[in-house]
């Protein structure tokens, strides 16, 4: 067996088997998701403790940047999707990296701070592990501007000792309480992300920009959106059988395919980065996220192609007992229709993408949240795609 092919199986029998599943699962992913409403619970509290509870802000800030990477990036993102329309939100990812960095490839990034940020502004620096020089030297050059700062990290990390110097609100970093472990050692300078750590990052970034005006949200957000995600642990949990379980349903759909991930809307769009993400990291299968109606003209040519449902089944030169099944398409469409039912008019980019899936054979599955709170709806739409990336990993 090839290892292309061997990547592609999927054992169904370990989906069906919890003990099975907690033996693969040798990171801990699994219960770390699970855990994912407890640290938003832990880190609103922190962030209040911090004095978060006590800031009296003269304004909201003309720009919201937050710097990081990985889920920290993605955090932004949800931000921009919630934030009101007169506070622009823009992720800063790092620029470069510097090379020969002594510890890991992540110490070694550099981050650039816009020329035009200034006293209007606020940056919010985000780190899991609260170390990188670049991060540090962005708070400085940020202080030297006249930012306002803000440092999510956990306490007692150089980059919590360097908020204070910069004069930062410091809010912490909430660490996941499931032991991670074990790490595989092929990347040792690049480790898997903790897959919860988006919601510790998220956690005390809503709070701080729905106190200071930056995002306007439903009382209680934060902890309604913990109550989801404890409610999609229960319905994704190793022991629910696949059948009934929407995370080990769509990890078996996605086997063998290549997934094209669509958003409609803002919020789902933050979510389909996200469980794109989640797929290279956590299954290593690579995915392609974006917007309706952007991506029907982007990934129209992949229906035609090779990859599309219909493209020559019945091949007769094709060896089917030495070559592996080519790989289809999979579409996983993303929605939030807050307020309405998901079977009303779904507009025209629904519709059309629902069309051209159907016109090529290629499989389209959807999760739709009709909540019209937006990290609820988030909740709803990360849960069982988080799940359902780890368990095709597993399940590989």
């Amino acid at each position: 067996m090839s290892p292309l092919e061997a990547g592609r199986m999927l054992d169904d029998t370990l989906l069906d088997d919890p003990a099975a599943l907690q033996r693969a699962d040798r990171q801990h992913a699994l219960l770390a998701l699970a855990g994912a409403g407890a640290r938003i619970r832990t880190a609103v509290r922190l962030a209040e403790e911090a004095g978060l509870a006590s800031l009296r802000p003269e304004g909201r800030p003309r720009t919201v940047l937050v710097a990081g990477h990985g889920s920290g990036l993605v955090a932004a993102e949800v931000l921009a999707a919630v934030a009101v329309p007169s506070c622009q939100v823009v992720p800063l990812g790092p620029s470069e990296a510097t090379p020969g960095a002594p510890d890991s490839l992540a110490a070694g990034l550099v981050w650039q701070l816009p020329g035009w940020a200034g006293p209007l502004d606020l940056l919010v620096v985000g780190s899991d592990a609260g170390v990188g020089s670049g991060l540090v030297r962005l708070a400085e050059q940020a202080y030297a501007r006249g930012c306002a700062i803000a440092v999510i990290a956990p306490a007692g990390s150089p980059l919590a000792e360097a908020a204070l110097q910069v004069r930062a609100l410091l809010l912490p970093f909430v660490a996941s309480a499931v032991e991670p472990g074990e790490q595989p050692d092929d990347e040792p300078d690049l480790p898997a992300e903790d897959p919860g750590a988006l919601w510790a990052y998220l956690a005390p970034l809503i709070a701080l920009a729905d106190r200071i005006g930056a995002a306007q949200l439903p009382v209680g957000s934060l902890q309604a959106a913990a109550d989801r995600l404890d409610e999609v642990a229960v319905r994704c949990r190793p022991d629910a059988a696949a059948y009934l379980n929407p995370a080990k349903g769509l990890a078996a759909q996605l086997s063998g395919t290549v997934p094209l991930v669509w958003a409609d809307g803002p919020v789902p769009n933050a979510a389909a980065t996200r469980f794109a993400g989640m797929l290279a990291d956590r299954a290593g299968l690579p995915a392609l996220p974006g917007p309706l109606p952007r991506t029907l003209t982007a990934h129209r040519g992949m229906f035609v192609g090779h990859l599309g449902g219909g493209a020559d089944p019945d091949d007769f030169f094709r060896d089917r007992v030495d070559e592996p099944e080519p790989l289809q398409l999979q579409v996983v469409l993303l929605r939030h229709t807050p307020g309405r039912p998901a079977d009303a008019d779904p507009g025209f980019a629904v519709s059309r993408a629902r069309r051209l899936a159907d016109a090529h054979d290629v499989r389209l599955t959807e999760f739709t949240s009709t909540l019209d709170d937006p990290l609820q709806a988030l909740a709803e739409l990360t849960g069982p795609t988080d799940f359902a990336a780890v368990y095709l990993g597993l399940a590989r």
